[in-house]
């Protein structure tokens, strides 16, 4: 009898791993093929419309394409990026497999998982948990690193909130249904630093999410495509317009980070309307109730100072976009989002849709009307919009 063929007995490993669910990932590397730029490949299982599928993260010198296959071809395509590799390393639930290849022969190994060990505790120079990987060649693209992949000095705020973002991101799918298709918008994407890393991070964890970036400005709309198109990012796109004129027929997770003014009102909005699962908001410039607001009597030595009288219209309008999250079904938190060294607008607002909502919540809807009359407020646009009551001849400020 010949003596099984490594390759062979590791592919078998790798299609038994997947019809049983038990694979974690695959990773090629050395690559040795005909592609030019192709570096390593990893492939892992995910599902797609509740259809179990292969998903390959295929990663080039310069970029970063991902394609999805039905199970249907597994072998075929395994079988072709084992050809062309000199490693490639099998992971499952129960332990590892590796192939090593040489001009001469094949070596085949396995090892058993480790158990998991109780953390010990660390000193402070320890290596801090980063959710995106810094030699992201997106993140070249986008100038916050350079060539070496090493943070660029002027980008390490906006590297460190990038980070920042996607931890409470990240947070945020732990709590809903990621079996599915994910659709994101992101209202208000500027440069598209955090639009693009969300999408990395959904694509290398979850699966090949839908993300599209809105924006007013048409230069960072172009500037934001050339970086997705470089990226291989095909699920990501751009569109130049604002909340008011971008209408997604799906959402699942609606994002708007300093929209100005009302305009967070209307994102939320479209949040709520379309039952998006996760709004994340990190407001800006609170115009609508400063001029509205009568300070009771008992407050007007404190608010007499325009400063705190700023802060103070900057909560309630907060405080009610809250408070109507919670009466709408969701679980509401405001809290800061980066520290004030990095950005003063620095509050989030995060929500995730409960199950059990079916109706307005009336006893959250008495304690917005009863700030509402302790301060004389007669208008907030969330609100307006919530019950239909909008003008449309009313269209908001901007910055």
């Amino acid at each position: 009898m010949s003596p099984v063929n490594p390759e062979q007995q590791f592919l078998q490993a790798c299609l038994v791993a997947i019809q049983q669910q038990q694979l974690e990932r695959i990773i090629f590397s050395q690559y040795k093929g005909s592609i030019e730029n192709l570096e390593k490949m990893t492939v892992r299982l995910i599902e797609l419309q509740n259809v179990a599928t292969l998903n390959c993260l295929y990663r080039y010198k310069t970029q970063d394409v991902t394609k999805n296959y039905p199970l249907g071809e597994a072998e075929g395509v395994l079988t072709e990026l084992l050809a062309d590799c000199k490693q490639a390393n099998l992971f499952t639930l129960d332990g590892e497999t590796q192939l090593k290849k040489n001009k001469k022969k094949a070596m085949l190994t396995q090892s058993k998982a480790k158990p998991v060990l109780k953390a010990q505790p660390q000193g402070h120079d320890r290596a801090k948990q980063r959710f995106v990987d810094q030699d992201s060649q997106f993140l070249q693209h986008l100038g916050i690193t350079d060539a070496k992949a090493q943070v660029i000095p002027s980008m390490a705020r906006k590297w460190k909130q990038i980070n920042k973002f996607v931890e409470i991101f990240a947070g945020a799918l732990e709590q809903i249904d990621t079996t599915q298709a994910l659709h994101v918008v992101d209202f208000g994407s500027g440069k598209g630093y955090l639009t693009t890393a969300l999408y990395d991070y959904t694509a290398k964890s979850l699966q090949t999410p839908f993300v599209t970036g809105v924006e007013l400005n048409p230069k960072m709309v172009e500037f934001c495509q050339n970086v997705a198109t470089q990226s291989g990012f095909e699920q990501l796109g751009f569109f130049q317009g604002d909340v008011r004129t971008y209408a997604p027929e799906k959402l699942d997770v609606m994002i708007a980070l300093h929209a100005c003014d009302v305009a967070t009102d209307f994102a939320i909005h479209s949040g709520i309307r379309l039952n998006a699962q996760v709004i994340m908001c990190a407001p800006c410039c609170h115009k609508e109730l400063r001029p509205q607001l009568h300070s009771p009597k008992v407050l007007q030595p404190m608010l007499q100072f325009g400063i705190h009288a700023g802060q103070q219209a900057e909560m309630l309008t907060d405080t009610i976009r809250a408070l109507l999250l919670k009466a709408y079904g969701y679980e509401t938190k405001v809290f800061e989002f980066v520290a004030l060294e990095h950005t003063s607008k620095n509050k989030m607002i995060l929500a995730t849709k409960r199950q059990d909502f079916t109706a307005p919540d009336q006893a959250v809807l008495a304690q917005i009307q009863a700030l509402k009359q302790m301060y004389g407020i007669q208008k907030h646009s969330l609100e307006l919009l919530l019950n239909d009551q909008w003008d449309q001849q009313d269209i908001g400020r901007k910055c």
